[in-house]
Protein backbone atom coordinates (compact mmCIF):
# COMPACT_ATOMS: atom_id res chain seq x y z
CA UNK A 1 0.00 0.00 0.00
CA UNK A 2 1.42 3.65 -0.83
CA UNK A 3 2.31 5.36 1.79
CA UNK A 4 0.63 9.06 2.05
CA UNK A 5 2.33 12.45 2.35
CA UNK A 6 1.04 13.99 5.53
CA UNK A 7 1.88 17.52 4.22
CA UNK A 8 0.08 17.12 1.01
CA UNK A 9 -3.10 16.07 3.30
CA UNK A 10 -3.81 19.81 4.98
CA UNK A 11 -1.85 22.03 1.93
CA UNK A 12 -1.82 21.86 -1.97
CA UNK A 13 1.10 23.47 -3.90
CA UNK A 14 1.72 24.40 -7.19
CA UNK A 15 2.94 21.09 -8.05
CA UNK A 16 0.62 19.25 -6.52
CA UNK A 17 -2.18 20.94 -8.17
CA UNK A 18 -0.69 20.06 -11.26
CA UNK A 19 -0.27 16.65 -10.72
CA UNK A 20 -3.57 16.32 -9.38
CA UNK A 21 -4.85 17.67 -13.06
CA UNK A 22 -3.31 15.04 -14.56
CA UNK A 23 -4.33 12.03 -12.19
CA UNK A 24 -8.11 13.42 -12.76
CA UNK A 25 -7.62 13.03 -16.28
CA UNK A 26 -5.93 9.53 -16.13
CA UNK A 27 -9.10 8.83 -13.78
CA UNK A 28 -11.65 9.92 -16.40
CA UNK A 29 -10.07 8.46 -19.10
CA UNK A 30 -10.25 5.35 -17.82
CA UNK A 31 -13.67 5.43 -16.72
CA UNK A 32 -14.83 7.17 -19.57
CA UNK A 33 -16.93 5.01 -21.39
CA UNK A 34 -19.09 4.15 -18.20
CA UNK A 35 -19.48 7.72 -18.25
CA UNK A 36 -20.44 7.92 -22.21
CA UNK A 37 -23.09 5.04 -21.28
CA UNK A 38 -25.32 7.03 -19.19
CA UNK A 39 -26.33 9.71 -22.21
CA UNK A 40 -26.79 7.59 -25.36
CA UNK A 41 -29.57 7.11 -27.55
CA UNK A 42 -29.85 3.51 -28.41
CA UNK A 43 -27.72 4.83 -31.50
CA UNK A 44 -23.63 4.73 -30.35
CA UNK A 45 -23.40 8.62 -29.95
CA UNK A 46 -22.86 8.93 -25.99
CA UNK A 47 -20.10 11.57 -25.15
CA UNK A 48 -20.19 13.13 -22.39
CA UNK A 49 -17.08 10.88 -21.10
CA UNK A 50 -14.90 11.29 -23.68
CA UNK A 51 -16.02 15.24 -24.72
CA UNK A 52 -14.70 15.56 -20.46
CA UNK A 53 -11.73 13.43 -20.86
CA UNK A 54 -10.36 15.10 -24.23
CA UNK A 55 -11.16 18.40 -22.13
CA UNK A 56 -9.17 17.78 -18.99
CA UNK A 57 -6.20 15.67 -21.05
CA UNK A 58 -5.47 18.91 -22.82
CA UNK A 59 -4.64 20.59 -19.35
CA UNK A 60 -2.77 17.85 -18.33
CA UNK A 61 -1.00 18.30 -21.17
CA UNK A 62 -0.16 21.35 -19.92
CA UNK A 63 0.34 20.61 -16.68
CA UNK A 64 4.14 18.24 -17.84
CA UNK A 65 5.01 21.22 -20.19
CA UNK A 66 6.04 23.91 -17.38
CA UNK A 67 6.64 23.49 -13.25
CA UNK A 68 4.10 25.72 -11.41
CA UNK A 69 5.94 28.06 -8.60
CA UNK A 70 2.59 28.89 -7.32
CA UNK A 71 -1.17 26.77 -7.18
CA UNK A 72 -2.43 30.33 -8.69
CA UNK A 73 0.20 29.79 -11.62
CA UNK A 74 -1.13 26.13 -11.79
CA UNK A 75 -4.75 27.18 -11.68
CA UNK A 76 -4.37 29.43 -14.23
CA UNK A 77 -2.49 27.17 -16.75
CA UNK A 78 -5.21 25.04 -16.21
CA UNK A 79 -7.92 27.25 -16.67
CA UNK A 80 -6.38 28.71 -19.74
CA UNK A 81 -5.91 24.97 -21.50
CA UNK A 82 -8.87 23.99 -20.51
CA UNK A 83 -10.85 26.68 -22.26
CA UNK A 84 -9.00 25.76 -25.58
CA UNK A 85 -9.61 22.29 -25.28
CA UNK A 86 -13.52 22.47 -24.23
CA UNK A 87 -15.25 20.09 -26.24
CA UNK A 88 -19.32 19.59 -26.25
CA UNK A 89 -21.16 21.19 -23.93
CA UNK A 90 -19.97 18.82 -21.02
CA UNK A 91 -16.38 20.30 -21.33
CA UNK A 92 -17.40 24.16 -21.72
CA UNK A 93 -19.08 23.90 -18.57
CA UNK A 94 -16.03 21.75 -16.88
CA UNK A 95 -13.68 24.45 -17.49
CA UNK A 96 -16.03 27.74 -16.48
CA UNK A 97 -15.99 25.42 -13.23
CA UNK A 98 -11.95 25.43 -12.92
CA UNK A 99 -11.86 29.23 -14.74
CA UNK A 100 -14.14 30.18 -11.24
CA UNK A 101 -11.81 27.99 -9.57
CA UNK A 102 -8.27 29.59 -10.98
CA UNK A 103 -9.74 33.20 -9.90
CA UNK A 104 -10.38 32.43 -6.71
CA UNK A 105 -6.56 31.16 -6.07
CA UNK A 106 -5.12 33.79 -8.17
CA UNK A 107 -2.87 34.82 -5.49
CA UNK A 108 -2.20 31.86 -3.20
CA UNK A 109 1.06 29.93 -3.07
CA UNK A 110 -0.95 27.12 -1.23
CA UNK A 111 -4.22 26.60 -0.28
CA UNK A 112 -5.58 24.63 2.60
CA UNK A 113 -9.07 23.31 3.32
CA UNK A 114 -10.99 26.66 3.32
CA UNK A 115 -8.80 28.09 0.37
CA UNK A 116 -10.49 24.99 -1.61
CA UNK A 117 -14.29 25.60 -0.37
CA UNK A 118 -13.86 29.05 -1.34
CA UNK A 119 -12.32 27.97 -4.96
CA UNK A 120 -14.85 25.22 -5.47
CA UNK A 121 -17.82 28.15 -4.64
CA UNK A 122 -16.08 30.04 -7.40
CA UNK A 123 -16.08 27.34 -9.77
CA UNK A 124 -19.51 26.69 -9.21
CA UNK A 125 -20.59 30.96 -9.60
CA UNK A 126 -18.59 30.99 -12.95
CA UNK A 127 -20.78 27.83 -14.13
CA UNK A 128 -24.47 29.55 -13.49
CA UNK A 129 -23.00 32.90 -14.30
CA UNK A 130 -22.89 31.41 -17.54
CA UNK A 131 -25.72 29.50 -18.46
CA UNK A 132 -29.23 31.70 -17.50
CA UNK A 133 -31.38 29.02 -17.28
CA UNK A 134 -30.08 26.25 -15.60
CA UNK A 135 -31.53 23.15 -15.19
CA UNK A 136 -31.61 20.91 -12.53
CA UNK A 137 -30.32 17.37 -11.71
CA UNK A 138 -27.03 18.30 -13.92
CA UNK A 139 -23.73 19.35 -13.07
CA UNK A 140 -24.17 22.42 -12.08
CA UNK A 141 -26.38 20.71 -9.03
CA UNK A 142 -23.88 18.23 -8.19
CA UNK A 143 -21.34 20.72 -8.66
CA UNK A 144 -22.93 23.16 -5.90
CA UNK A 145 -24.20 20.68 -3.54
CA UNK A 146 -20.47 19.57 -3.75
CA UNK A 147 -19.18 23.00 -3.15
CA UNK A 148 -21.72 23.72 -0.34
CA UNK A 149 -20.46 20.61 1.55
CA UNK A 150 -17.09 21.71 1.23
CA UNK A 151 -17.70 25.04 2.77
CA UNK A 152 -19.34 23.49 5.69
CA UNK A 153 -17.00 20.94 6.21
CA UNK A 154 -14.09 23.57 6.11
CA UNK A 155 -15.34 25.88 8.97
CA UNK A 156 -15.13 22.73 11.25
CA UNK A 157 -11.69 21.08 9.34
CA UNK A 158 -9.10 23.27 8.03
CA UNK A 159 -7.98 20.33 5.91
CA UNK A 160 -7.62 19.98 1.75
CA UNK A 161 -7.85 16.47 1.86
CA UNK A 162 -10.62 16.45 4.13
CA UNK A 163 -12.76 19.13 2.52
CA UNK A 164 -12.31 17.68 -0.86
CA UNK A 165 -13.48 13.95 0.50
CA UNK A 166 -16.93 15.67 2.00
CA UNK A 167 -17.60 17.60 -1.70
CA UNK A 168 -17.18 14.53 -3.16
CA UNK A 169 -19.52 11.99 -0.94
CA UNK A 170 -21.81 15.01 -0.60
CA UNK A 171 -21.57 14.77 -4.50
CA UNK A 172 -22.98 11.57 -4.74
CA UNK A 173 -25.49 12.24 -2.72
CA UNK A 174 -26.76 15.01 -5.18
CA UNK A 175 -25.85 12.54 -8.40
CA UNK A 176 -27.71 9.73 -7.14
CA UNK A 177 -30.76 12.13 -6.91
CA UNK A 178 -30.28 13.71 -10.40
CA UNK A 179 -32.45 10.71 -11.98
CA UNK A 180 -35.33 12.49 -9.58
CA UNK A 181 -34.82 15.76 -10.89
CA UNK A 182 -34.32 15.87 -14.63
CA UNK A 183 -37.44 14.31 -16.37
CA UNK A 184 -35.59 13.32 -19.31
CA UNK A 185 -33.07 11.01 -16.48
CA UNK A 186 -35.98 9.30 -15.01
CA UNK A 187 -37.43 8.28 -18.33
CA UNK A 188 -34.47 6.83 -19.03
CA UNK A 189 -33.31 5.25 -15.31
CA UNK A 190 -29.97 7.22 -14.99
CA UNK A 191 -27.74 9.77 -13.14
CA UNK A 192 -26.64 12.89 -14.61
CA UNK A 193 -23.79 11.89 -16.99
CA UNK A 194 -22.27 15.77 -16.81
CA UNK A 195 -22.00 15.54 -12.99
CA UNK A 196 -20.73 11.85 -12.44
CA UNK A 197 -17.99 12.69 -14.74
CA UNK A 198 -16.70 15.53 -12.55
CA UNK A 199 -16.90 13.84 -9.12
CA UNK A 200 -14.60 11.33 -11.57
CA UNK A 201 -12.38 14.25 -11.74
CA UNK A 202 -12.42 15.50 -8.19
CA UNK A 203 -12.28 11.77 -7.16
CA UNK A 204 -9.15 12.01 -9.49
CA UNK A 205 -7.81 14.66 -8.01
CA UNK A 206 -8.04 13.39 -4.18
CA UNK A 207 -6.79 9.83 -5.13
CA UNK A 208 -3.33 12.26 -6.33
CA UNK A 209 -3.45 14.03 -2.82
CA UNK A 210 -3.63 10.88 -0.80
CA UNK A 211 -1.05 9.87 -3.12
CA UNK A 212 -2.97 6.53 -4.82
CA UNK A 213 -1.53 4.95 -8.02
CA UNK A 214 -2.37 6.87 -11.30
CA UNK A 215 -5.05 4.42 -12.92
CA UNK A 216 -3.90 3.09 -16.40
CA UNK A 217 -5.57 2.59 -20.02
CA UNK A 218 -9.41 3.10 -20.88
CA UNK A 219 -12.59 1.37 -20.33
CA UNK A 220 -13.72 1.76 -24.58
CA UNK A 221 -14.23 -2.34 -24.10
CA UNK A 222 -15.10 -2.49 -20.72
CA UNK A 223 -18.94 -2.39 -20.65
CA UNK A 224 -21.09 -0.66 -18.13
CA UNK A 225 -23.40 -2.59 -15.50
CA UNK A 226 -27.15 -2.58 -17.11
CA UNK A 227 -28.74 -0.42 -14.67
CA UNK A 228 -26.21 2.40 -15.67
CA UNK A 229 -27.07 2.25 -19.31
CA UNK A 230 -29.65 5.09 -20.70
CA UNK A 231 -31.60 4.50 -23.52
CA UNK A 232 -31.71 7.87 -24.59
CA UNK A 233 -29.69 11.40 -24.26
CA UNK A 234 -29.58 13.37 -21.31
CA UNK A 235 -30.13 17.08 -22.31
CA UNK A 236 -33.00 18.12 -24.49
CA UNK A 237 -32.07 21.51 -26.81
CA UNK A 238 -33.66 24.47 -25.49
CA UNK A 239 -36.42 25.70 -27.63
CA UNK A 240 -35.25 29.35 -29.11
CA UNK A 241 -38.22 32.00 -28.00
CA UNK A 242 -36.75 35.16 -30.18
CA UNK A 243 -35.81 36.24 -33.30
CA UNK A 244 -32.13 37.44 -32.84
CA UNK A 245 -29.32 35.68 -31.26
CA UNK A 246 -27.21 38.73 -30.59
CA UNK A 247 -23.59 38.10 -29.20
CA UNK A 248 -20.96 41.35 -28.74
CA UNK A 249 -18.07 41.75 -26.31
CA UNK A 250 -18.00 45.12 -25.17
CA UNK A 251 -15.03 46.75 -23.18
CA UNK A 252 -15.32 47.65 -19.33
CA UNK A 253 -14.56 51.26 -20.24
CA UNK A 254 -17.13 52.50 -17.71
CA UNK A 255 -16.51 50.68 -14.10
CA UNK A 256 -19.07 52.44 -12.37
CA UNK A 257 -21.82 50.37 -14.40
CA UNK A 258 -22.42 46.90 -12.78
CA UNK A 259 -22.21 44.50 -15.21
CA UNK A 260 -25.33 43.08 -13.29
CA UNK A 261 -27.32 45.74 -14.34
CA UNK A 262 -26.72 44.48 -17.89
CA UNK A 263 -27.58 40.75 -17.17
CA UNK A 264 -30.99 42.48 -15.58
CA UNK A 265 -31.87 44.65 -18.46
CA UNK A 266 -30.82 41.49 -21.08
CA UNK A 267 -32.87 38.86 -19.00
CA UNK A 268 -36.06 41.18 -19.88
CA UNK A 269 -35.41 41.82 -22.86
CA UNK A 270 -35.00 38.36 -24.34
CA UNK A 271 -33.46 34.70 -23.73
CA UNK A 272 -30.93 32.26 -24.02
CA UNK A 273 -28.78 34.67 -21.81
CA UNK A 274 -24.90 33.95 -21.33
CA UNK A 275 -23.64 37.02 -19.70
CA UNK A 276 -19.49 36.18 -18.73
CA UNK A 277 -17.13 39.72 -17.21
CA UNK A 278 -13.79 39.63 -16.26
CA UNK A 279 -11.70 43.05 -15.42
CA UNK A 280 -11.42 44.10 -18.62
CA UNK A 281 -14.38 42.78 -20.80
CA UNK A 282 -17.82 41.36 -20.92
CA UNK A 283 -19.18 38.63 -23.13
CA UNK A 284 -22.93 38.45 -24.02
CA UNK A 285 -24.80 35.82 -25.81
CA UNK A 286 -28.75 36.71 -25.59
CA UNK A 287 -31.86 35.75 -28.03
CA UNK A 288 -34.17 38.76 -28.52
CA UNK A 289 -36.11 40.37 -30.70
CA UNK A 290 -34.56 44.00 -30.29
CA UNK A 291 -30.89 43.73 -30.84
CA UNK A 292 -30.08 47.27 -31.23
CA UNK A 293 -31.61 47.79 -27.61
CA UNK A 294 -29.27 45.61 -26.22
CA UNK A 295 -26.29 46.93 -28.53
CA UNK A 296 -27.16 50.32 -27.27
CA UNK A 297 -27.13 49.52 -23.71
CA UNK A 298 -23.82 47.44 -24.12
CA UNK A 299 -22.38 51.36 -25.66
CA UNK A 300 -23.18 52.72 -22.17
CA UNK A 301 -20.76 50.26 -20.29
CA UNK A 302 -17.91 50.23 -22.81
CA UNK A 303 -16.56 50.24 -26.68
CA UNK A 304 -18.43 46.98 -28.55
CA UNK A 305 -14.79 44.94 -29.36
CA UNK A 306 -17.29 42.48 -31.99
CA UNK A 307 -20.36 42.06 -32.92
CA UNK A 308 -22.68 39.27 -34.15
CA UNK A 309 -26.25 39.00 -34.77
CA UNK A 310 -28.15 36.29 -36.35
CA UNK A 311 -31.59 35.17 -37.28
CA UNK A 312 -31.85 32.12 -35.21
CA UNK A 313 -21.19 14.00 -30.73
CA UNK A 314 -19.23 8.74 -29.49
CA UNK A 315 -16.42 8.23 -29.02
CA UNK A 316 -13.37 10.11 -30.30
CA UNK A 317 -10.35 7.36 -31.18
CA UNK A 318 -7.31 7.29 -29.28
CA UNK A 319 -5.42 8.15 -32.49
CA UNK A 320 -7.59 11.29 -32.60
CA UNK A 321 -6.85 11.88 -28.71
CA UNK A 322 -3.18 11.66 -29.07
CA UNK A 323 -3.71 14.02 -31.92
CA UNK A 324 -5.67 16.63 -30.04
CA UNK A 325 -2.78 16.64 -27.11
CA UNK A 326 1.13 16.79 -29.35
CA UNK A 327 -0.24 18.48 -32.10
CA UNK A 328 -0.14 22.13 -30.91
CA UNK A 329 3.52 21.14 -29.63
CA UNK A 330 4.47 19.57 -33.00
CA UNK A 331 2.57 22.12 -35.62
CA UNK A 332 3.24 25.82 -35.79
CA UNK A 333 -0.29 27.74 -35.43
CA UNK A 334 -0.38 29.70 -38.10
CA UNK A 335 -2.18 33.13 -38.57
CA UNK A 336 -3.67 33.68 -42.18
CA UNK A 337 -3.52 37.62 -43.25
CA UNK A 338 -7.06 38.50 -44.41
CA UNK A 339 -7.12 38.62 -48.26
CA UNK A 340 -10.60 38.77 -48.25
CA UNK A 341 -13.81 39.60 -46.99
CA UNK A 342 -15.28 36.29 -45.75
CA UNK A 343 -14.47 32.85 -44.81
CA UNK A 344 -15.92 29.86 -43.33
CA UNK A 345 -15.44 27.05 -41.01
CA UNK A 346 -17.15 24.34 -41.32
CA UNK A 347 -17.83 20.94 -38.85
CA UNK A 348 -18.64 17.82 -40.53
CA UNK A 349 -17.86 13.91 -40.97
CA UNK A 350 -17.63 12.06 -44.47
CA UNK A 351 -15.45 12.28 -47.42
CA UNK A 352 -18.93 13.74 -49.56
CA UNK A 353 -19.74 15.92 -47.10
CA UNK A 354 -16.80 17.77 -47.04
CA UNK A 355 -16.80 17.86 -50.74
CA UNK A 356 -20.00 19.35 -50.93
CA UNK A 357 -19.04 22.30 -48.29
CA UNK A 358 -15.62 23.01 -50.31
CA UNK A 359 -17.89 23.32 -53.01
CA UNK A 360 -20.04 25.98 -51.83
CA UNK A 361 -16.89 28.01 -50.40
CA UNK A 362 -15.69 26.25 -47.25
CA UNK A 363 -12.31 27.20 -46.50
CA UNK A 364 -11.54 25.22 -43.91
CA UNK A 365 -13.00 21.69 -42.74
CA UNK A 366 -13.17 20.26 -39.25
CA UNK A 367 -13.81 16.33 -39.28
CA UNK A 368 -16.06 15.72 -36.23
CA UNK A 369 -19.86 15.52 -35.62
CA UNK A 370 -22.09 13.34 -33.81
CA UNK A 371 -19.46 10.56 -32.79
CA UNK A 372 -16.54 13.17 -32.16
CA UNK A 373 -16.53 17.27 -30.86
CA UNK A 374 -13.67 18.58 -32.17
CA UNK A 375 -12.11 21.03 -29.07
CA UNK A 376 -12.28 25.09 -29.38
CA UNK A 377 -9.04 24.75 -30.06
CA UNK A 378 -9.22 22.63 -33.37
CA UNK A 379 -11.96 25.18 -34.34
CA UNK A 380 -9.48 28.13 -33.43
CA UNK A 381 -6.64 27.21 -35.47
CA UNK A 382 -8.76 26.67 -38.61
CA UNK A 383 -10.23 30.04 -38.30
CA UNK A 384 -6.67 31.37 -37.93
CA UNK A 385 -6.37 29.31 -41.20
CA UNK A 386 -9.03 31.30 -42.94
CA UNK A 387 -7.53 34.10 -44.99
CA UNK A 388 -10.65 36.38 -44.52
CA UNK A 389 -11.68 39.10 -41.83
CA UNK A 390 -15.05 37.82 -41.15
CA UNK A 391 -14.83 33.98 -40.37
CA UNK A 392 -18.45 32.28 -40.52
CA UNK A 393 -18.38 29.15 -38.38
CA UNK A 394 -21.00 26.26 -38.59
CA UNK A 395 -20.85 23.79 -36.24
CA UNK A 396 -23.30 21.37 -37.63
CA UNK A 397 -24.17 19.70 -34.53
CA UNK A 398 -26.05 20.95 -31.18
CA UNK A 399 -22.77 20.03 -29.26
CA UNK A 400 -20.21 22.06 -31.36
CA UNK A 401 -22.39 25.29 -30.63
CA UNK A 402 -21.13 25.79 -27.45
CA UNK A 403 -17.45 25.29 -27.92
CA UNK A 404 -17.47 27.39 -31.04
CA UNK A 405 -18.55 30.34 -29.06
CA UNK A 406 -15.49 30.61 -26.92
CA UNK A 407 -13.68 31.38 -29.87
CA UNK A 408 -14.97 34.53 -30.68
CA UNK A 409 -13.23 35.93 -27.38
CA UNK A 410 -10.69 34.08 -27.98
CA UNK A 411 -9.76 34.87 -32.12
CA UNK A 412 -7.59 37.62 -32.41
CA UNK A 413 -7.78 40.26 -35.63
CA UNK A 414 -10.92 38.67 -37.36
CA UNK A 415 -14.54 38.83 -36.64
CA UNK A 416 -15.86 35.34 -35.98
CA UNK A 417 -19.37 34.92 -36.30
CA UNK A 418 -21.01 31.30 -35.00
CA UNK A 419 -24.17 30.43 -36.76
CA UNK A 420 -26.20 27.74 -34.44
CA UNK A 421 -26.51 25.25 -36.88
CA UNK A 422 -26.82 21.54 -35.17
CA UNK A 423 -27.43 19.70 -38.39
CA UNK A 424 -25.13 19.00 -42.05
CA UNK A 425 -28.18 20.29 -43.85
CA UNK A 426 -28.58 23.40 -41.96
CA UNK A 427 -25.09 24.00 -42.47
CA UNK A 428 -25.31 23.74 -46.47
CA UNK A 429 -28.29 25.83 -46.55
CA UNK A 430 -26.92 28.84 -44.47
CA UNK A 431 -23.60 28.59 -47.03
CA UNK A 432 -26.38 28.63 -50.46
CA UNK A 433 -27.86 31.76 -48.13
CA UNK A 434 -24.76 33.61 -48.12
CA UNK A 435 -24.46 36.79 -50.28
CA UNK A 436 -20.67 38.40 -50.78
CA UNK A 437 -22.16 41.85 -51.63
CA UNK A 438 -24.47 41.82 -48.32
CA UNK A 439 -22.87 42.85 -45.12
CA UNK A 440 -21.74 40.69 -42.14
CA UNK A 441 -24.97 41.79 -40.60
CA UNK A 442 -27.65 41.01 -43.85
CA UNK A 443 -25.58 37.64 -44.32
CA UNK A 444 -25.94 36.74 -40.70
CA UNK A 445 -29.90 36.94 -40.59
CA UNK A 446 -30.50 35.74 -43.99
CA UNK A 447 -28.19 32.39 -42.96
CA UNK A 448 -29.15 32.36 -39.82
CA UNK A 449 -32.72 32.26 -41.61
CA UNK A 450 -32.31 29.78 -44.06
CA UNK A 451 -31.49 27.13 -40.94
CA UNK A 452 -35.49 27.67 -40.08
CA UNK A 453 -36.27 26.19 -43.43
CA UNK A 454 -34.44 22.91 -43.31
CA UNK A 455 -35.66 19.97 -41.87
CA UNK A 456 -33.51 16.75 -41.03
CA UNK A 457 -33.67 13.28 -40.55
CA UNK A 458 -31.40 10.35 -40.37
CA UNK A 459 -31.54 7.00 -40.26
CA UNK A 460 -29.57 5.12 -38.14
CA UNK A 461 -29.16 1.69 -35.56
CA UNK A 462 -29.84 0.96 -31.84
CA UNK A 463 -26.63 -0.24 -30.20
CA UNK A 464 -28.91 -1.92 -27.43
CA UNK A 465 -32.40 -3.13 -26.18
CA UNK A 466 -34.85 -0.62 -24.79
CA UNK A 467 -38.29 0.96 -24.59
CA UNK A 468 -39.27 3.96 -25.20
CA UNK A 469 -42.28 5.80 -25.36
CA UNK A 470 -43.93 2.96 -26.55
CA UNK A 471 -41.34 1.93 -29.08
CA UNK A 472 -40.33 -1.42 -28.63
CA UNK A 473 -36.61 -0.58 -29.77
CA UNK A 474 -34.37 -4.03 -30.17
CA UNK A 475 -30.36 -3.98 -30.54
CA UNK A 476 -29.66 -4.28 -34.49
CA UNK A 477 -33.21 -2.21 -35.22
CA UNK A 478 -32.95 0.74 -37.69
CA UNK A 479 -33.69 3.87 -36.11
CA UNK A 480 -35.52 6.93 -37.63
CA UNK A 481 -35.47 10.36 -36.41
CA UNK A 482 -37.02 13.66 -37.43
CA UNK A 483 -34.89 17.08 -35.78
CA UNK A 484 -32.87 14.11 -33.67
CA UNK A 485 -36.05 13.19 -32.12
CA UNK A 486 -37.16 9.08 -32.49
CA UNK A 487 -39.73 9.30 -35.28
CA UNK A 488 -39.81 5.37 -35.36
CA UNK A 489 -38.11 1.84 -35.67
CA UNK A 490 -38.25 -1.03 -38.00
CA UNK A 491 -35.92 -3.89 -38.89
CA UNK A 492 -36.43 -2.98 -42.76
CA UNK A 493 -34.38 0.06 -43.60
CA UNK A 494 -36.82 0.80 -46.62
CA UNK A 495 -40.18 0.71 -44.65
CA UNK A 496 -38.51 3.36 -42.81
CA UNK A 497 -37.17 5.54 -45.58
CA UNK A 498 -40.83 4.78 -47.13
CA UNK A 499 -42.48 5.95 -43.80
CA UNK A 500 -40.15 9.01 -43.75
CA UNK A 501 -40.75 9.94 -47.36
CA UNK A 502 -44.41 10.27 -46.31
CA UNK A 503 -43.89 12.40 -43.43
CA UNK A 504 -45.30 15.89 -43.56
CA UNK A 505 -41.74 18.23 -43.85
CA UNK A 506 -41.13 15.85 -47.23
CA UNK A 507 -44.27 15.89 -48.43
CA UNK A 508 -44.25 19.87 -48.14
CA UNK A 509 -40.42 20.31 -49.76
CA UNK A 510 -39.69 21.46 -52.74
CA UNK A 511 -36.03 20.20 -52.39
CA UNK A 512 -34.86 16.70 -50.61
CA UNK A 513 -31.10 15.52 -50.40
CA UNK A 514 -30.37 12.23 -49.51
CA UNK A 515 -27.09 11.50 -48.12
CA UNK A 516 -25.77 8.31 -48.31
CA UNK A 517 -23.39 6.82 -45.16
CA UNK A 518 -20.51 5.17 -45.58
CA UNK A 519 -21.85 1.84 -45.00
CA UNK A 520 -24.44 2.48 -47.89
CA UNK A 521 -23.73 0.55 -51.43
CA UNK A 522 -24.46 2.47 -54.39
CA UNK A 523 -27.52 0.02 -55.52
CA UNK A 524 -29.00 0.60 -52.41
CA UNK A 525 -28.70 4.10 -52.67
CA UNK A 526 -30.75 4.26 -55.76
CA UNK A 527 -33.46 1.93 -53.68
CA UNK A 528 -33.83 5.03 -51.47
CA UNK A 529 -33.58 7.31 -54.23
CA UNK A 530 -36.92 5.60 -55.48
CA UNK A 531 -39.06 5.38 -52.94
CA UNK A 532 -38.59 9.39 -52.55
CA UNK A 533 -39.16 10.45 -55.80
CA UNK A 534 -42.29 7.81 -55.38
CA UNK A 535 -43.72 9.40 -52.64
CA UNK A 536 -42.79 12.96 -53.00
CA UNK A 537 -43.28 13.76 -57.20
CA UNK A 538 -43.25 17.47 -56.83
CA UNK A 539 -39.97 17.55 -54.60
CA UNK A 540 -36.55 18.13 -56.89
CA UNK A 541 -34.57 15.47 -55.20
CA UNK A 542 -30.83 14.83 -55.69
CA UNK A 543 -28.82 11.62 -54.05
CA UNK A 544 -25.26 12.11 -52.50
CA UNK A 545 -22.82 10.05 -51.51
CA UNK A 546 -21.70 11.81 -48.51
CA UNK A 547 -19.80 8.97 -46.98
CA UNK A 548 -20.51 9.83 -43.24
CA UNK A 549 -20.11 7.28 -40.09
CA UNK A 550 -22.90 6.60 -37.97
CA UNK A 551 -25.87 7.79 -39.96
CA UNK A 552 -26.66 4.87 -43.34
CA UNK A 553 -28.99 8.51 -44.66
CA UNK A 554 -29.12 12.04 -44.02
CA UNK A 555 -32.13 13.42 -45.61
CA UNK A 556 -32.80 17.17 -46.04
CA UNK A 557 -35.82 18.55 -46.65
CA UNK A 558 -36.78 22.59 -47.21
Amino acid sequence: MTERNIDMRDTIDGASFQRMVVHAAASINSRKQEINELNVFPVPDGDTGTNMSLTISTAAAEMKKKAASTVGEAAAMNASALLRGARGNSGVILSLLFRGFSKAVKDKETIDGRDLAVALDWGVAAAYKAVMKPAEGTILTVSRLAAAQAAATARENNSAEAVLQAAIDEGHVALDNTINQNPVLKKAGVVDAGGKGFLVILQGMLDELRGEPMPEGSDESAPAAPKDRADFESFSTEEIKFGYCTEFICSRDNKKKDPEALRGFLNALGDSLVLVEDDDIIKVHVHTNHPGKVLEEALTYGALQTVKIENMRNQHSEILEEAAQTAPAQEEHKVAAPEKPYGFVAVCAGEGVAAVFRDLGADGIISGGQTMNPSTEDIMREIDKTPAEVVFVLPNNKNIIMAAEQCIRLVEGKKVVVLPSKTVPQGISALLAFDPDSSVEENTEAMADALKRVSTSEITYAARDSDFDGFAIKQGDYLALAEHQLFGTDQDIYTLLRRLAEAQPQQDAEFITVFYGEDVQEDDAQKALAIFQEACPKAEITLLAGGQPVYYYMISAE
